[in-house]
């Protein structure tokens, strides 16, 4: 008696093989994409800065001149950049749903989109990097910036094995 056969065909874990191949290289490709939009945005500090110049610091106001929130956004920018996802003005969104649609805007215009308070504050393309060299350290002899263990020791100690 003839049974039929218990394997799938090799057309079928080709395709199988294939799709499997390609959401790995997605789940590998996602994070790397996502690092780099983070990797070319500008630091909270910068943001507040900027606010500072453009409203005094208020991410909510709305004075009648055209301009809303923290850094002063016409309504057409806010809506062409995707703020109207958030709120249909961006004095009514929060700080940091401000900061997502500035970050486009950066991308888009660079710092000319503020003209007077980027010229003002010196603002460059550095700038539009969240690299901070006063926020981020790299200790390459830890003993040498008064670690906890002061006993001169250039090398890390042996485990000690518990029974």
């Amino acid at each position: 008696m003839a049974h039929p056969p218990r394997h799938r065909g090799p057309e079928r874990r080709g395709v199988r093989r294939s799709a499997v191949a390609v959401i790995a290289a997605l789940a590998v490709a996602a994070p790397l994409s996502s690092t780099s939009i983070s990797a070319e945005a500008a630091t909270t500090r910068t943001w507040d800065r900027l606010a500072n110049c453009e409203s005094g610091g208020n991410w909510h106001i709305n004075t009648g001149n055209g301009y809303y929130g923290g850094v002063q956004f016409s309504f057409s920018t806010w809506r062409s950049f995707g703020g109207g996802t958030y709120a249909s003005r961006a004095d009514l969104a929060s700080k940091s749903e401000q900061i997502v649609v500035a970050e486009r805007v950066l991308r888009a215009q660079g710092w000319g989109a503020w003209p007077a308070c980027s010229r003002k504050l010196g603002l460059t393309a550095a700038d539009a990097r969240a690299e901070d060299g006063r926020l981020t350290a790299t200790f390459k002899h830890p003993w040498q910036y008064g670690s906890n263990d002061r006993r001169g020791h250039t090398e890390p100690l042996k485990a000690i094995r518990v029974p």
